[in-house]
C-alpha cells in the first residue's frame, strides 16, 4: 500500500484540535450545569434535549472528516507482484560505531558524518543494492542486501555505538562479513565501503581486502577524523573520556592505514572532512563498477482505493443530518411507555 499525496496527513491536525475542543466544551458544560442544580431533575425539566446525540453526531463529523483527509491522500494497494531485471551494483557499508567515532573534530561528530554521506549515498542508488554492517570489537549485519532504501535508512538512524560493547577497531572482521554479505550473482560489481577512523586497529585488515579483491570486491576506505586528534566526549557536559593515569585520551586518524587497505582491496582512500567532496569523491569511484543484471520483487499495477473511503465518507454525513440532536417522537413515547408502566 502506498499514499501519492502524502502531505495532506499533516491536516490530520485539525481532528486532533477539534477532539481537544470537544472534550473541553463537554467538561465546561458539565460543570455549568451542575452550578444550576442536579443534572437528573434538570433532565427531566428538559426532556426533548437529548444527552447523547450531540457527541454522536460529533464523533460522525469527526470521522468523516478524518477519512476524507486518507481520501486526500490518494490510497493505491499493488495489485500484481512482479520480478524486474534492471542494472545495477551492490554494496554492502561497514561503519565503525567505536566510542572514538564520537569524537568532534569532524563536525557534528565523526559518527554522524558518517551516517550523513551514507544517508546521501543511498538517495543517489536507484536500481542497486545496500547492505549495512557496524563493527568495534566485532562486526555483525545491521541490515542484509536490499533495493528496501526506506528499510536502510531507517536502519541507519538507529546505529549508536552502544549497538557493540566489545571496543576495538575489527576492520578485518567487518571486511570478510561484507564478503558473505552478497548475493551469488558474479556478473555484478560489488563494493565494500568501509567508513572509521581506524584508532586502536587490530590487524587482519589488509588480508581480508586481498581477499575481497580476489574475489571480484573493490574495497574503498573511508578515513573520518583529523590527524590532529580529538578527545572523545563520555556523553556528559565538558567530560572526556581518560585513561588509566587520568589523560584526557586523544584519538587520531590513521590515514597510513586506510590507504593500505583500500590498496590491498583494488580500491580508494578517501579522506572525509567537513565538506562534501568525500561523498562526490565516492560516488566517482562506485560509477566505475560494472552495472549488471539486479533482479526484485516490485508491486505494479496500482489501484486507487479512495472510491471506497469516499462512500464511507458519504454515509457518515448522511447519518450525522439524519440523526436529530434533540430526542425523537419515538423515543419520548417509549419513555413515557416505561414511566406509566
Amino acid at each position: 500500500m502506498k499514499f501519492v499525496n502524502p502531505e495532506f496527513f499533516y491536516l490530520f491536525i485539525i481532528p486532533f484540535l477539534l477532539l481537544a475542543v470537544f472534550f473541553y466544551s463537554n467538561h465546561k458544560r458539565t460543570r455549568n450545569i451542575k452550578k444550576y442544580g442536579d443534572p437528573r431533575l434538570l433532565e427531566e425539566l428538559m426532556p426533548d434535549v437529548s444527552q447523547y446525540r450531540p457527541s454522536v453526531k460529533f464523533w460522525l463529523s469527526l470521522c468523516a472528516m478524518s477519512l476524507l483527509i486518507v481520501v486526500l491522500a490518494r490510497p493505491q494497494f499493488g495489485s500484481k507482484k512482479e520480478t524486474v531485471t534492471r542494472q545495477g551494483i551492490e554494496t554492502v557499508i561497514a561503519l565503525d560505531i567505536s566510542n572514538s567515532m564520537l569524537a568532534e573534530d569532524i563536525a557534528p561528530n565523526r559518527l554522524e558524518k558518517a551516517k550523513n554521506i551514507i544517508s546521501k549515498l543511498i538517495d543517489n542508488f536507484e536500481n542497486d543494492k545496500v547492505g549495512l554492517i557496524v563493527f568495534a570489537g566485532d562486526a555483525f549485519v545491521q541490515l542484509p542486501i536490499t533495493n528496501d532504501f526506506i528499510s536502510a535508512k531507517m536502519f541507519l538512524n538507529s546505529i549508536t555505538p552502544s549497538l557493540i560493547s566489545r571496543q576495538g577497531t575489527d576492520i578485518g572482521a567487518a571486511i570478510s562479513l561484507a564478503m558473505k554479505s552478497f548475493t551469488p550473482n558474479d556478473e555484478v560489481g560489488k563494493a565494500i565501503i568501509v567508513i572509521t577512523d581506524g584508532e586502536n586497529h587490530e590487524g587482519g585488515a589488509e588480508e581480508a581486502a586481498k581477499q575481497a579483491s580476489q574475489k571480484g570486491m573493490n574495497v574503498y576506505m573511508l578515513g573520518v577524523g583529523t590527524t590532529d586528534g580529538a578527545p572523545i566526549p563520555t556523553g556528559n557536559a565538558n567530560e572526556y573520556r581518560k585513561d588509566k593515569d587520568g589523560n584526557v585520551v586523544m584519538t587520531r586518524l590513521n590515514e597510513t592505514m586506510g590507504q593500505q587497505i583500500a590498496s590491498a582491496g583494488n580500491g580508494a582512500y578517501i579522506r572525509v572532512d567537513n565538506t562534501n567532496n568525500a561523498q562526490k569523491m565516492l560516488l566517482k569511484e562506485i560509477d566505475k563498477l560494472a552495472k549488471a543484471d539486479v533482479t526484485s520483487e516490485v508491486y505494479s499495477d496500482y489501484d486507487e482505493q479512495f472510491e471506497f473511503i469516499a462512500w464511507m465518507v458519504l454515509l457518515l454525513l448522511t447519518l450525522d443530518i439524519l440523526l436529530l440532536e434533540g430526542k425523537s417522537r419515538w423515543t419520548r413515547n417509549i419513555k413515557l411507555f416505561e414511566e406509566r408502566k
